[in-house]
């Protein structure tokens, strides 16, 4: 095994392990040495060339004496520099291949052109479009649903049929193919132009950078220079001010407003969190829909099912019972809001926790939460004749906002061919509506009202309408995740409005030339640098000579 040492220049602030060398002109040069004595050295283009003085030259490789040769001569004008060895190592082989050399160039491409600020634009105007059209187009229906709104007959805005909704996956937006690929789409160029434009920019702005010539100062965007003046003074007026200080010599530099700086990269961030939230909820989300009748229950999982992510195996396991159902109405007989008493029951039948939810007010156990939004009626309550309170089941017979709930009180045999008999009708809570068995209508009646009613000699109580809660249950994982994205969001983007300001100041003589640069509210800074200038004080003992600036 060969061997390569470490050398130590006294005039070179780095030392490098010389562990081979590969000749650029080559697509692949390797390079065995043995002990290398070195004799002298200089830096070119951030690199320490060597030149050795002996080396062992074997089949397939380049000694050190021939690769540095050219380098030699000229290393020896440049500058003698002392060396001494310190350590051995033990180097196996330095190699340099064209396929790696190209996957680099390619992926650096790849990178530039996800950095794009059009693409990035375009891929964000199309997703709202999408997300525009599934806010318009209701998600998730039966493929009948889309036959009976979007008809080739007659297509929305003239051409959105069925055939268009279903083909291009709008029935289910958020979870198709092309949403989600333009979601990844984006986060790449969001993470390609953190890595390619803002890391670079925050690295820079950290940087304390002195200005060592007063020519260098004509160059920022306020300049200014002070008689009798010290640094020192500049510099604690400064940092009274809420900037950073650092000095070196008879340099200044001073900062403030890098969470500026850095805020755009938190915006950044909050976006991939929101677009991860989204993605998580799309493929780890569950939903369904139930309705329960007054004081009957229904188990979490029979309505939500099972997925990854998904509630515990305690929770899917508990039931929730509808002890009441009922609507508030205003004083014009329209609706003005469903309420659900629900109370959650755990699997050994210990109550859990129990709410009465309504619309915008759901309620929230072990991840799942159940909005209210529907409901009907399930039967109505009848005394006929005198007899005991029994419960005739109710249909809805119309659906939408101008719901209609029909049942029927069959007369005489109920094996009767004729089939005749008392319709009974509702529209709400509030009123039950009669027709005798010719289709004549007879009267209306309160629930609860205790009035009887006489259809077809038919004595009727009307006790209860027995109402129906229509409930949505939702277990979605990637919601937190979204609040906190956009909760971050919020903040980043009121910080990227902090102004960055940078302040540099060099001690001239008795001069003490300053200038300054911000990226934003540079009206402002420029009063506020003029304003601390004023009250650097002057020392009177020196002497000015003319400014250094120039004029």
């Amino acid at each position: 095994m060969a061997s390569a040492s470490i050398v130590s220049c006294s005039q070179f602030s780095q030392c490098r392990r010389l562990l081979g060398a590969v000749d650029e002109r080559q697509q692949v040069a390797v390079l065995r040495v043995g002990s290398l004595g070195v004799s002298g050295g200089r830096l070119e283009r951030g690199r320490s060339v060597v030149a050795a003085a002996k080396g062992k030259k074997e089949k397939g490789t380049t000694s050190a004496k021939d690769f540095f040769a050219p380098t030699l001569t000229e290393a020896k004008k440049v500058v003698e520099v002392p060396v001494e060895v310190k350590t051995v190592v033990e180097v196996d082989r330095v190699e340099v291949s064209s396929d790696l050399k190209w996957v680099q160039s390619a992926w650096r491409k790849l990178v530039r052109s996800l950095a794009s600020l059009p693409l990035a634009i375009a891929e964000l105007a199309v997703i709202a479009g999408l997300s525009a059209a599934g806010t318009v187009i209701t998600q998730g229906e039966r493929p009948a649903w889309y036959f009976e709104n979007f008809p080739d007959s007659n297509p929305v805005l003239g051409f959105l049929s069925w055939q268009w909704v279903l083909g291009l996956g709008l029935d289910h937006v958020y979870t198709s193919p092309i949403y989600l690929g333009l979601l990844v789409m984006l986060a790449g160029s969001l993470m390609a132009c953190t890595s390619t434009t803002q890391l670079p920019i925050v690295k820079v702005a950290r940087r304390w950078s002195f200005l060592t010539t007063a020519k260098a100062f004509s160059k920022l965007q306020i300049s200014d220079s002070l008689p009798r003046a010290r640094l020192s003074d500049l510099g604690t007026m400064l940092s009274g001010h809420g900037y950073q200080v650092f000095a070196r010599g008879g340099a200044l530099y001073a900062f403030k407003g890098l969470p500026g700086r850095l805020a755009p990269i938190g915006v950044h961030a909050a976006l991939l969190l929101i677009m991860a939230g989204g993605t998580l909820s799309a493929a780890c989300s569950l939903r369904g829909t139930v309705m329960v009748p007054q004081g009957l229950d229904f188990r979490i999982g029979d309505a939500l099912g099972s997925g990854f992510l998904g509630p515990a195996a305690s929770v899917l396991d508990s039931r929730v019972q509808v002890k009441k159902f009922f609507i508030d109405y205003r004083e014009n007989g329209s609706v003005g809001q469903f309420h659900s008493d629900l109370s959650v029951i755990s699997p050994e039948d210990f109550p859990f926790s129990s709410k009465t939810i309504s619309v915008n007010d759901p309620m929230r156990f072990g991840g799942v939460t159940m909005y209210q939004t529907d409901w009907g009626i399930s039967a109505v309550q009848l005394r006929v004749d005198n007899s005991e309170p029994y419960n005739l089941a109710m249909a809805a017979l119309q659906k939408g906002d101008n719901k209609l709930f029909g049942t029927f009180l069959p007369l005489g045999d109920q094996g009767s061919a004729e089939g005749k008999g008392i319709s009974i009708l509702a529209r709400d809570l509030q009123t039950v509506v009669f027709y005798d068995q010719e289709g004549n209508f007879v009267g209306v009646r309160r629930p609860g009202s205790k009035k009887a009613i006489e259809v077809d000699k038919v004595s009727i109580v009307v006790d209860d309408l027995i109402g129906s809660t229509g409930l949505e249950l939702k277990a979605d994982p990637g919601v937190p995740v979204v609040y906190a994205g956009f909760g971050g969001l919020m903040l980043t983007t009121i910080i990227s409005y902090l102004s960055h300001s940078q302040v540099w100041a060099l001690q001239d003589g008795a001069w003490l030339v300053v200038g300054g640069k911000s990226n934003r509210a540079k009206l402002d800074f420029e009063r506020e640098l003029n304003e601390l200038l004023d009250l650097v004080p002057e020392v009177k003992s020196q002497e000015p000579v003319e400014s250094p600036l120039p004029q």
